[in-house]
C-alpha cells in the first residue's frame, strides 16, 4: 500500500514517480486521494471535537447526578452528540473505502538506481557469466529431448487437464527432488529458516501481497470459498505475519520456502503447450527477507548472490538483467532478474526475479515493527527466486544434452540425483 504521507507531503514527487513508470493515467488519482484524505482529516477533527466535548457532558451528567440534580437537558445534548458522531463516521468509513482503495492501485516508489524506459530494451544487463556451450551436433529443445529418453509425458497431462501441465517420469521427476533439496539444503546453510506455507490464502491476505490486477490474471481461486492458489511461496510466507507487531530485535526474519506454485499466465506469453518453461503448474523454493529499513539494500544483494551462486554452482551461463521502470511490477521499487541460456532458443530467459518491495507489502498487511518503548515503524519485505525447478530443469536438459540423446547432470547434484547421466533407454515405457 502507498504511503499517504507522501501524498500529503509531497504529491509532485509522486506524480514524477508514475510518470517514470507510463502510468500517466493515474496521475488525476493523486489529486483526487489528497482531496479525500483533507475531507476525511477535517471529518476527524469534527469527531475528536464531538467526542472531547461528549466527555464534558458525561463528567456534568454524573456530577449532577451525585449532587441530586436533573441532567436531562445534557442527557439529551449528549444523544445528540452520539448521533452526530455516528452520521460524521459513516461518512468517514465511505471516504476510507477509497482512499485505501487508491493507496492500493498507486504503485510503488521507484528506487533512484532503476533505469527509465518501458521497452525490453531498455532493461539493462548489468552483468553476463559463463560462455555458452558449442555443439557440433543438431541440438533439440527441452521437451522433445524428454520425450525421447522417456521422462516426460505432455500429451497425456493435456488430456486429462489441458495445456501448460505435465508429467514427469523417473530420472527426471528425482531430478526435479534433486533441485528442490539442493536450493533448501543451500539457503538453510546461509541462515534461512525453511518452512512450507499453506498452499491456499485468503483475499484479505493476498490483497496485501500482490497486485489486484492478479486476482483475475494470475490466480486460481477455489469454487464458492475465499480461497485463492498461491502463484509463489514468498505470498503465504510474508502473509503470515499479517496484524502484527514483529519485535525489532528479530529482524530481519529470514525465511526459505517451498511449495508447489499455480498460475493462470494469462497474457501475451501464454503457456507451454508441450513443455515446462511456462506451465500452470511449478515447484519453486522462494527466499525472502523482512528487515529493518536502512538494510534493505543489504539483503537486497545477499539475496541475488544467492541465486547466482546456486546457478554458477550448476555450470549454467547466466546474466542479470535490472529491470526498467516501466517494466517493474507495482509493488516492486526494484527488480534484477537471472536469465539462464537456453540453447534451443538461442538466448536468456528468466529464471527467478530479486525485488524490493520497501515497505508496500507491509502496509498492505499491517505489519510493523515494534521497538522497547513501543514505538511503531515500517518493516520492508524482499524476495527473490532460489530455484523454479522446472525452469531449471529446461537449462539443464538443453545445455547438457549430449549427441547420443543422454543429458550430463550438473555435478552440484550428483549427490541428490544418485545418478550422472540421463541415458535414453532401450525401449521407453508407454
Amino acid at each position: 500500500m502507498f504511503d499517504i504521507n507522501l501524498i500529503r507531503e509531497n504529491p509532485e514527487k509522486v506524480k514524477e514517480n508514475l510518470k517514470k513508470r507510463y502510468d500517466k493515467e493515474l496521475i488525476p488519482l493523486v489529486d483526487d486521494l489528497k482531496k479525500k484524505d483533507a475531507e476525511w482529516r477535517k471529518l476527524k477533527q469534527e469527531v475528536d471535537a464531538l467526542r472531547a466535548k461528549r466527555n464534558e457532558l458525561s463528567k456534568k451528567i454524573n456530577k449532577l447526578k451525585k449532587q441530586g440534580k436533573k441532567a436531562e437537558k445534557e442527557i439529551k445534548q449528549a444523544a445528540e452528540i452520539a448521533d452526530k458522531i455516528e452520521k460524521i463516521e459513516e461518512v468517514m468509513d465511505k471516504l476510507q473505502y477509497g482512499i485505501n482503495y487508491y493507496l492500493m492501485d498507486l504503485p510503488n516508489m521507484l528506487d533512484k538506481s532503476v533505469p527509465i524506459g518501458m521497452e525490453e530494451k531498455d532493461n539493462k544487463v548489468i552483468k553476463t557469466t559463463g560462455k555458452p556451450k558449442k555443439f557440433n551436433f543438431e541440438i533439440k529443445g527441452h521437451g522433445e529431448i524428454a520425450e525421447q529418453l522417456g521422462i516426460a509425458d505432455f500429451e497425456r497431462a493435456a488430456k486429462v487437464s489441458g495445456a501448460g501441465f505435465y508429467y514427469i517420469k523417473n530420472e527426471l521427476a528425482i531430478l526435479n527432488q534433486a533441485l528442490i533439496r539442493y536450493a533448501i539444503d543451500f539457503l538453510m546453510k546461509k541462515g534461512y529458516d525453511y518452512i512450507e506455507p499453506p498452499l491456499m490464502l485468503r483475499r484479505k491476505a493476498y490483497e496485501g501481497v500482490t497486485d489486484l490486477e492478479d486476482f483475475k490474471n494470475v490466480m486460481y481461486k477455489a469454487e464458492k470459498e475465499d480461497l485463492y492458489f498461491i502463484a509463489t511461496s514468498e505470498h503465504s510466507l510474508i502473509a503470515q505475519y499479517m496484524d502484527e507487531n514483529i519485535p525489532i530485535e528479530k529482524l530481519p526474519i529470514k525465511l526459505a520456502g517451498y511449495s508447489m506454485c499455480f498460475r493462470k499466465e494469462i497474457g501475451s506469453h501464454g503457456v507451454d503447450t508441450k513443455g515446462l518453461f511456462r506451465t500452470h503448474q511449478f515447484n519453486k523454493v522462494e527466499q525472502i527477507v523482512l528487515c529493518k529499513p536502512k538494510e534493505d539494500m543489504l539483503f537486497f544483494n545477499e539475496l541475488l548472490v544467492n541465486s547466482e551462486k546456486l546457478i554458477e554452482s550448476l555450470d549454467l551461463p547466466y546474466r542479470l538483467l535490472e529491470m526498467c521502470s516501466g517494466d517493474l511490477g507495482p509493488l516492486k521499487s526494484k527488480q534484477i532478474d537471472i536469465e539462464v541460456w537456453m540453447p534451443k532458443q538461442g538466448k536468456y530467459q528468466e529464471v527467478g526475479s530479486c525485488s524490493n518491495c520497501t515497505d508496500y507489502q507491509a502496509r498492505r498487511l499491517n505489519i510493523k515493527a515494534i521497538d522497547k518503548h513501543l514505538e511503531k515503524t515500517p518493516i520492508y519485505t524482499l524476495n527473490n527466486t532460489a530455484i523454479a525447478t522446472s525452469r531449471i530443469i529446461v537449462a539443464i536438459l538443453e545445455n547438457f544434452q549430449n549427441k547420443d540423446g543422454s543429458v550430463d547432470i550438473p555435478k552440484a547434484l550428483h549427490k541428490y540425483t544418485g545418478f550422472k547421466k540421463i541415458k535414453a533407454p532401450k525401449k521407453a515405457n508407454k
